[in-house]
């Protein structure tokens, strides 16, 4: 059902106008029919003609309603794949995106975001045209983020996160998995930081006496995110350490999941281009006993007292 409800609410414009297609030209070959019924006629038969005749008006009016205006301009479903944004969405959560407005205005701290991610994010054999992911965003175009220490730092002020969780090392799918706040000490969670280097953008993470090295993603507590990049010359490695952490640029957007040590994100993949956002998460509405709003901004201070 979940797969079959996802699958539907992907469905490429193309299918959707063979099925309406499809559907209008059966609904004109049985409307010659009704209309051809004589009054005194119409009954037994004619009642099931006409039956199909207004379910497949019904389902081709929907059917360009729905794909041809409210999705690509309105609001679209989508189910949660995975933990990374435990414990504000779960494993299989149907959540509702606004992909309106961001029409109309930018994204802000806070927002919970479904985007195309980029080429360097993609899971293979995973496409861009068929993944969506759904972060939280973290810092926008201009902004320096820092995230040291499992503390996170926008323009050199810390940053109160209320909605961060941690859960144990290699389980990240479910509730029952998040650590309680007592054991959190014992995390232990690559440094990060945006890097220019040699004309481009380099997402850096440092853990340890490691820094974007081939042997950090090595089993064991220190293979909380992986790096795309990896490289073993030391002296990248130092340049990329000693190097000051750099603003955002213009037109790009840094998002981070809630589970913080359970989430593959800008911190491995780097920026997300404006043009890549989707929507904004609207709200769970299933299951029933999950339903919340999500585009409520957090009531919070962004700086820690």
């Amino acid at each position: 059902m979940i797969q079959w409800i996802d699958k539907l609410a992907r469905a490429p414009i193309s299918k959707i106008l063979v099925f309406a297609a499809i559907g209008t030209i059966i609904r004109l070959l049985v409307f010659q029919k009704v209309m051809k019924t004589p009054p005194h006629q119409r009954f037994g038969g004619y009642k099931v003609f006409q039956g199909i005749n207004e379910f497949a008006d019904a389902l081709v009016y929907s059917a360009i309603v729905v794909f041809m205006l409210v999705r690509p301009f309105g609001i679209q479903t989508f189910v949660i794949p995975s933990g990374s944004m435990v414990d504000t969405l779960r494993l299989s959560d149907y959540i509702v995106a606004n992909k309106w407005v961001y029409r109309t205005s930018n994204p802000e701290y806070g927002d919970i975001i479904v985007f195309k991610p980029p080429k360097d994010g993609l899971v293979p054999p995973a496409t861009e045209e068929e993944t969506d992911y759904i972060k939280r965003l973290i810092g926008k175009p201009g902004d320096v983020i820092e995230y040291k220490n499992k503390v996170l730092y926008r323009n050199g002020q810390v940053i109160n996160e209320p909605y961060v969780d941690y859960t144990a090392p290699g389980v990240h799918n479910t509730m029952d998995e998040v650590l309680p706040k007592n054991e959190w000490d014992g995390v232990q969670l690559a440094d990060y930081k945006l890097v220019q280097l040699d004309g481009k953008y380099w997402s850096v993470n440092m853990f340890g006496s490691y820094t974007n090295d081939g042997g950090y993603d090595a089993p064991g507590p220190a293979q909380q995110l992986a790096p795309v990049f990896k490289t073993t010359d030391p002296d990248l490695q130092k340049r990329l350490r000693d190097a000051p952490a750099a603003k955002i640029p213009e037109g790009y957007y840094l998002f981070m999941g809630d589970n913080r040590n359970g989430s593959y994100d800008g911190r491995a993949w780097g920026l997300v281009p404006r043009d890549s956002i989707v929507g904004k998460a609207w709200f769970i509405w299933m299951p029933v006993s999950r339903f919340k709003m999500l585009d409520v901004r957090p009531d919070y201070p962004d700086i820690k007292k």
